[in-house]
């Protein structure tokens, strides 16, 4: 009988120092009993030291295979499409080249699978270190501008997936496809994986959350502050008029306002992290609204 395989995808670009630490954590992962562990990470133009660290870490003894490939279109959905079009596993387990891997992560996405009726999992995203090594104020983690998850202790269903942590069986990707190319980093900035996650609930799948599949998210200085987060809640808006039509004048326009409202509400009362989340769902709105107008203007 053929083993069962996991196929761990990741889409990388330009980030050769984080690669080699994620690569080096998962070598340190603890291997999910009777399952084989594919590693495909997908360059997707790199012009840093990525291609060189790739050809060396392949020669290296490893604990599972891995893989290189090259995908010249740029756009993480690109790079992803590639990556399920070459992997083998019945699970596929997508990991951002910015984290590293808790040891039980690859143990808990399989765990869940199996003892759930979830078809697709999110797992834990946790903030990480600094590059002095420093980890995050709990008290201002909204303004280190990454991917978070926190569902609580126990699995559970949920409503998407962040593309961070994320595993979905084979039989999913065969129904529901590729991530959509106009979507994510290289392209028009995130939402590939929101989009992936309505296609799978659109199908009848269950999406679930494995609270101990854990990975720590590296935290970046060019990421911290109020102007990243305006300037990528903008292009989650513009991302969202991609593939979602919300009515402009009774949904979108109403949220704005309210919106607006409730942010001098929070700076007048001195609720800073409110204040921080609310400028981002405006800017959120603002980038919807614009990307609807550019919309219609191709149209006429």
């Amino acid at each position: 009988m053929t083993q069962p395989c996991i196929s761990v995808i990741i889409p990388t670009f330009n980030r050769a120092a984080s690669l080699t630490r994620l690569l080096g954590s998962i070598e340190a992962v603890e291997k999910p009993e009777d399952y084989s562990v594919e590693v495909l990470v997908v360059d997707n133009g790199s012009t840093d030291e990525t291609e060189n660290l790739l050809e060396t870490e392949r020669e290296k003894p490893r604990r599972f295979s891995l893989r290189a490939l090259r995908e010249r279109q740029r756009g993480k959905a690109n790079a992803l499409n590639a990556g399920l079009a070459a992997a083998q596993g019945t699970i596929m387990i997508v990991i951002d080249d910015d984290v590293t891997v808790d040891p039980l992560c690859l143990v808990k996405h399989v765990e869940c699978h199996l003892t759930t009726d979830f078809d697709a999992v999110q797992g834990r995203i946790m903030p990480g270190l600094d590059p002095d090594g420093n980890p995050a104020d709990p008290q201002r983690l909204l303004e280190y501008n990454i991917p978070v998850t926190e569902h609580g202790e126990s699995a559970c269903e949920v409503a998407g997936l962040t593309g961070t942590n994320m595993s979905f069986k084979r039989g999913v990707f065969e129904n529901v496809g590729y991530f959509d190319g106009r979507l994510g980093p290289g392209a028009s900035g995130f939402s590939e994986d929101t989009e992936y996650s309505i296609r799978i609930r659109n199908a009848g799948y269950k999406i679930g959350y494995a609270p101990q599949a854990i990975v720590y998210h590296e935290l970046s200085p060019a990421r911290y502050g109020r102007a990243y987060n305006r300037a990528v809640e903008y292009r989650k808006g513009m991302s969202r008029s991609l593939y979602r039509r919300e009515s402009v004048l009774f949904r979108v326009i109403p949220k704005l306002i309210a919106r607006c409202v409730a942010y001098v509400v929070y700076r007048a009362l001195g609720k800073a992290q409110k204040a921080y989340k609310t400028e981002g769902r405006i800017m959120k709105c603002c980038g919807y609204l614009v990307g609807r107008l550019r919309k219609a203007g191709v149209r006429r």
